[in-house]
């Protein structure tokens, strides 16, 4: 079986600092071209990757027929134009998170990967790293006893006006950027979909994005809650209760390629007493996201989550914005 060969959409900062060297650490995983509108940009990047080719437009990529696979890493509002336009390319398409501004807009990916039959998948990371596995594994294994509650809370600080993230035009805002993420988590946990959700958002008043938004999940039987900040001292951390257990997630989103990662599991015996440490071997979520991709798209096989998991999420991430609008339970 031989390698991958990616093209990349944009020399956005997570593509050059994080998944493109993580690609290239990759056993199935080749980043043969990027682009950019900048091509002097383009040409940086490829310079400093390593890339052998660049482009100075995004269609000039997609034309590229020694590409098989995209990495689109645009801004939230470009996710689905883009992610269309190269699967009508041919191309298979690895797309970030939010793979869409909203529940409808996911859906429309839905025909096009139907009709040009290429795999589109949304690039949650996370649900690659062995700590994330584990963490299903000891809940379905019944470890924690009776799945009870989720908590999780995800937040770090960015005032800048102009930041991308910051802009509620582009899809901007602490739920689409990192909510996501704890919506995603806890319906992987719970392993099914809330019967309703409830939020509340503080919006900056100067940009109109949500900088600091709780939600709501009704499991029923089972809760989640969860606390996103754009604003907020930079933190992350997760916690999984059960009838007869509690699992801690060190690091649950960013978690370092260069150390292990730690589960704290605690039986509940005694009150304060230290918890049981497991740790999970150095990995890099990114490499291992980017060759999982790799493998299904030579295996001709469907990934392990596929567009309509994604469309379920952003159904969640919907109702918790009317939720917070309507300050009541919304159902989905």
């Amino acid at each position: 079986m031989t390698k991958l060969r990616w093209g990349v959409l944009g020399a956005a900062r997570i593509a050059t600092q994080k998944v493109i060297p993580a690609m290239q650490q990759g056993e199935w995983s080749e980043v043969v071209a990027i682009a950019s509108r900048d091509e002097a940009k383009a040409g940086r990047a490829a310079q400093a990757a390593g890339i052998p080719r660049a482009y100075g437009s995004y269609e000039a990529l997609l034309a590229d027929p020694d590409v098989e696979a995209i990495y689109n890493p645009l801004p939230n509002h470009l996710h689905v134009p883009w992610t269309v336009r190269a699967a009508e390319a041919g191309k298979h398409v690895l797309c970030e998170k939010p793979v869409a501004l909203n529940a409808d807009d996911a859906r429309s990916l839905i025909e096009v990967r139907d009709r040009t039959g290429v795999i589109i998948q949304e690039a949650f990371m996370i649900r690659a790293h062995p700590q994330w596995m584990r963490v299903v594994d000891e809940v379905r294994a019944g470890t924690l006893g009776e799945l009870r509650a989720y908590s999780g809370v995800f937040s770090y600080f960015n005032d800048d006006p102009a930041n991308i993230r910051n802009r509620a035009e582009y899809g901007g805002g602490a739920l689409m950027d990192i909510g996501c993420y704890l919506v995603h988590t806890a319906r992987m946990v719970f392993g099914r979909e809330p019967a309703r959700v409830s939020g509340a958002i503080e919006r900056d008043s100067r940009t109109g994005i949500d900088r600091v938004t709780a939600l709501g999940l009704d499991f029923d039987p089972g809760q989640a809650v969860g606390l996103c900040a754009t604003q907020m001292v930079p933190s992350q951390r997760v916690q999984i209760f059960g009838t007869r257990g509690r699992l801690e997630i060190e690091i649950p989103f960013n978690a370092p390629p260069d150390r292990p990662c730690r589960l704290f599991l605690d039986d509940g015996s005694r009150l304060g007493a230290p918890p049981q440490t497991i740790e999970l071997p150095v990995a890099n979520q990114y490499t291992l996201q980017g060759d999982l991709f790799s493998v299904a798209v030579r295996k001709k096989s469907q990934p392990s989550y596929p567009l309509e998991d994604s469309i379920r999420n952003m159904r969640v991430i919907d109702a918790i914005v009317r939720a917070a609008s309507s300050r009541r339970w919304e159902s989905l």
